[in-house]
């Protein structure tokens, strides 16, 4: 018995089975559903983790391991980064908000603030530049009369009182501690902002500073608690964050602004923004699907039917991903969207040709036969090649890929074989739709059809010409596909985590794309570091040496002439007194300033003096409208603005200047276990020249440390090896997938021009694919790089239907579109596009290139498909003498 007949025979068995007894059938597959339902709930879970989904035993990896366990307390956690308008408020707010974290057990493991402890507090002058510190000695040394004035009357009187005596002494530099006209700028905004309702605070860490830029951001490094079981595995730690950050708020000051980003926030951000851009691509691309298959069927009970089949077939699908990996990470998660895409396929081939029979008026249960035994081989042959294409990822070193094309390549299988199993069966309980008997006429789709089939083969080797022409384009622009190896770059660019890590990449000192080296001892440790930092792309390296400060005998002497300078009123300044009446202090700076404005020449000092006499007057007029309390709370406010940060800004100068000579084992065990690992590594941290976005600067700076340091490691390297190894795992088993495909086709076929027609449209369109990357300027990444396995079987699946049907139907003369088979491919096409074209408008960059790339690829393989497929068969298999003439009519019967 051939081949055929063995496949006709058992397909017939299978009809008696499903077709004889349907209601049994469906309660035996619907308890075994119910049965894999709580199977799939009790054992499969989501991982989010992603660490270990590349390359696992890669050395990269390695290396990332041994940094993590020897400095466990850095990775996996949150960078927390604090903002206000003044230093002094984000360091309390920074306090305040460290705090209420470290109480919170119950979401955080640990929380700390860098460089903020009381060995800090202490010695933090010494880490000043030499020229930093005296600027700021004769800063204070100016500024030593102001301080002492404030000092014996801490309120706004005194403050009132010594900006008169400044404008009315003729030596303004023993008064006021810098250029009084930048100071009476400085004091009239923010009294303008006061009277009109801002919260602002006077910076006197500012004034008395001489730094270009002041530390306006504080952090805190939290180590938060994970539920790896959910799939926002720290979304409870984040939102306590959030609850803390409203906590620390002070109407009364300005407001604090907490950025939470850092590995844990990214990936955060991200898991929401992903999950919240797929349910809204998923809710369109379910009516668009429903909407495609009411058009393909015509029919309501056809698209019931199709939607029940998928469903159920995803419940074993999902309990085979249960059994075989247990857990679903942000990768193979994937393989329910191209069962989605794949799995429906089947189910439309075989509703269109039931359709078909139907309106052919063969009997019911005939049709139902005669579509089972004449689409179930076809079927099957295509989940084979297309499971053999997905099949070929599992031997890569990408894990994520690697589980999904075991999850995708065997749930075809699950779903062909529900399909075959449940379909018939609904199908045989469904009651026919009378209309299916009037449609045997030609309508204007099928004369559409009728024209466009025409083409492909009227300009069979025009359209063969431009396809070589077209192809050799695409060669040359696919060798200009852009990887784009920075996960970051996938992101949302509004989420919060994006835009706080972007901002502190532009500052050298803040940014977190660093490399770290690992050195076993002192001398290894020094002498690597040495040479680190003479490299072209290295700005600097830090490590536990860097925390002995350098000319200590000199700095030394300059703050013991500060102590000396400021004297016993450094000791503790005194809290500020409430100031009952300010009034007359007010009254009598007014009148200095009318006394000394007519002696003023300069265009801008008479400005200024007369801004501030203005904000001075209409202090005094809204005093005067105010009744008590509120009299008494508008006074505290205006002295908190322009006084409230001096007291700090004093007290923690004071704890400076009681620095004393620093060596490594001075320092604290926080400080040492940041630096010195329990078994001796000595952590390096290497900080780049250049800006690491550019791909060429990145690569040259990898290549640069690593030539000194191989087992170099951190975010650079991470994101540049794991691309490395995300490509390399896609050119293996795309090369084993095709070549494996082109076997399988050949040894069934026997027939080798079969088997190139049929691999012609999946090749074509990847190649077509990578081009139009190219001029869409779509980097392939992370994630829209899955997309080609899906494109494989969706091709293969074509060209083996496309090839089956112009054997029987390659005539000028003949509709190769209207048949059952070309139609379930375009339908077919149709739904799996629109599964994924409503992630190309994803907020998720990553997500949104992978719908775009998909949908694209579609297209190319419908093109393919359908215009340049059916012109190669007609020169080859008419070259062969192979071409079967039919007429139309013969051409439907058999459909």
């Amino acid at each position: 018995m051939s081949l055929k007949n063995r496949s006709h025979a058992f397909f017939s068995r299978w009809g008696n089975l499903t077709l004889g007894k349907p209601l049994v059938v469906l309660s035996i597959v619907t308890l075994l559903s119910v049965l894999a339902l709580q199977y799939t709930a009790s054992h499969l879970s989501i991982n989010t983790d992603t660490a270990e989904l590349v390359a696992p035993d890669a050395p990269f990896q390695k290396n990332r391991r041994n940094y993590e366990k020897a400095f466990s307390q850095d990775l996996h956690t949150l960078l927390l980064v604090v903002e206000s308008d003044t230093p002094e408020l984000t360091k309390s707010a920074t306090k305040r908000l460290l705090r209420l974290l470290s109480a919170n057990k119950d979401c955080f493991n640990s929380a700390y603030i860098p460089d903020d402890n009381e060995f800090f507090r202490q010695n933090g002058l010494l880490y000043l530049d030499t020229d930093e510190l005296q600027s700021l000695s004769n800063n204070l040394s100016l500024a030593q009369p102001f301080i002492g004035r404030i000092a014996q009357e801490p309120n706004l009187t005194g403050f009132f009182s010594i900006f008169e005596d400044a404008l009315t002494s003729t030596d303004k530099t023993q008064v006021v501690p810098v250029d009084l006209t930048s100071l009476i700028e400085k004091v009239a905004s923010a009294l303008h902002k006061t009277l009109n309702g801002e919260n602002i605070l006077l910076s006197w860490e500012s004034l008395l500073s001489d730094k270009k830029t002041h530390e306006r951001n504080g952090f805190i490094i939290v180590a938060p608690k994970f539920d790896f079981s959910q799939i926002r595995p720290a979304e409870n730690a984040i939102d306590a964050i959030r609850k803390a950050v409203a906590e620390i708020q002070d109407p009364n000051l300005p407001e604090v602004k907490v950025w939470v980003t850092g590995e844990v926030g990214l990936e955060d951000d991200e898991l929401a923004g992903m999950s919240t851009g797929t349910f809204t691509a998923s809710i369109f691309s379910i009516v668009l699907v429903l909407f495609i298959l009411l058009v393909a069927y015509r029919s309501v009970l056809l698209t019931v039917a199709t939607l029940m089949t998928l469903a159920l077939g995803m419940l074993f699908c999902g309990a085979f991903a249960a059994f075989s990996v247990k857990q679903l990470n942000l990768i193979s998660v994937a393989f329910a969207v191209s069962n989605i895409g794949l799995g429906v396929e089947y189910a439309i081939h075989f509703c269109l040709r039931y359709r078909d029979n139907l309106i052919h008026h063969i009997h019911k249960s005939l049709a139902l036969r005669n579509t089972l035994i004449s689409t179930a081989p076809s079927l099957l042959l295509c989940a084979g090649t297309t499971s053999i294409g997905l099949y070929a990822f599992i031997p890569t070193d990408y894990k994520g890929v690697s589980e999904l094309g075991l999850l995708a390549g065997t749930s075809l299988f699950i779903c062909l074989l529900i399909t075959l199993i449940v379909l018939p069966a609904l199908l045989k309980i469904i009651p026919v739709p009378a209309k299916f008997q009037n449609e045997l006429g030609r309508n204007g789709l099928t004369r559409l059809s009728e024209k466009l089939s025409i083409l492909p083969l009227h300009y069979a080797k025009p359209i063969s010409i431009a396809t070589f022409v077209i192809a050799v384009i695409s060669i040359v622009l696919a060798f200009n596909v852009k990887t784009d190896f920075n996960p970051i770059n996938l992101r949302d660019p509004n989420t919060e985590s994006v835009i706080a890590f972007k901002n502190l990449m532009k500052d050298k000192e803040t940014t977190p794309m660093t490399l770290t080296v690992l050195a076993k001892d002192e001398n290894r440790a020094k002498t690597l570091e040495q040479k680190l930092s003479i490299l072209p792309t290295v700005d600097k390296t830090v490590s536990l040496f860097g925390f002995q400060p350098s000319d200590q005998d000199d700095k030394l002497a300059v703050i013991e002439e500060m102590s000396l300078m400021l004297g016993a009123q450094m000791q503790s300044f005194p809290a500020l007194k409430e100031d009952t009446d300010p009034v007359p202090a007010i009254n009598r700076l007014i009148q200095a300033i009318d006394t000394i404005l007519p002696q003023k020449t300069d265009a801008h000092e008479r400005m200024a003096l007369t801004n501030f006499k203005k904000e001075l007057q209409d202090i005094l007029i809204e005093l005067d409208a105010r009744q008590q309390p509120n009299r008494r709370m508008f006074i505290e406010k205006i002295q908190t603005t322009l006084l409230g940060t001096l007291p700090n800004v004093m007290n923690e100068l004071s704890a400076g200047l009681n620095a004393r000579e620093v060596t490594l084992n001075d320092l604290p065990a926080d400080i040492k276990d940041k630096w010195l690992s329990k078994d001796g590594s000595y952590r390096i941290q290497i900080f780049p020249k250049k800006d690491l976005n550019d791909l060429k600067n990145l690569e040259e700076f990898i290549t640069e440390v690593q030539s000194v340091a191989p087992e170099t490691t951190d975010l650079p390297i991470m994101y540049w090896e794991s691309m490395k190894e995300v490509i390399s795992a896609f050119q293996q088993a795309i090369v084993i997938a095709l070549v494996t495909i082109a076997l399988l086709l050949f040894a069934i076929r026997r027939n080798i021009a079969d088997t190139l027609l049929v691999m012609t449209p999946l090749i074509l369109a990847g190649l077509f694919t990578m081009a139009s990357a190219v001029l869409t300027n779509t980097p392939i990444n992370f994630a829209n790089i899955i997309a080609l396995p899906l494109l494989l079987g969706l091709g293969v699946d074509n060209g083996i239907h496309m090839v089956e049907k112009l054997h029987h139907s390659l005539s000028e003369t003949q509709n190769i579109y209207q048949s059952s088979t070309a139609r379930a491919m375009f339908y077919g096409a149709l739904t799996t596009a629109s599964s994924f074209a409503g992630l190309a408008f994803s907020p998720h960059q990553g997500i949104a290139s992978m719908g775009l790339i998909i949908t694209i690829g579609i297209f190319w393989i419908m093109v393919c498909t359908f215009v340049i497929l059916p012109a190669l068969s007609k020169l080859v298999l008419k070259a062969q003498g192979k071409v079967t003439v039919v007429d139309f009519d013969s051409m439907k019967e058999r459909s």
